[in-house]
């Protein structure tokens, strides 16, 4: 699959803030930080620096539970970047 590994039996579907980007991942959390625009923060911060806030801008739509239903928006979600594409299937 696309997003996610075959064969997951639930996942969240997430739309980001920011950039508009819809993606499925395994985390499934409120906000988490977006694959696209967010970037995880460097923690090792030195004596001057200060401590960098994490921006968790893709907000959970929905939790997909069941393998038909996580590849069957998995499918649906990779078209629509693919521009129907498919050849990485």
């Amino acid at each position: 699959m696309y997003y996610v590994p075959d064969g997951t039996d639930q996942c969240g579907y997430y739309e980001c803030k920011e950039c508009g980007n819809r993606f499925l991942d395994l985390r499934i959390a409120p906000t988490i930080v977006c694959p696209y625009c967010g970037e995880q923060p460097d923690m090792e911060i030195g004596p001057d620096e200060e401590m960098p806030k994490i921006n968790e801008s893709a907000k959970l739509v929905q939790m997909i539970r069941g393998a038909e239903e996580v590849e069957k928006m998995d499918t649906l979600l990779s078209l629509a970047v693919t521009g129907g594409d498919y050849s990485w299937i």
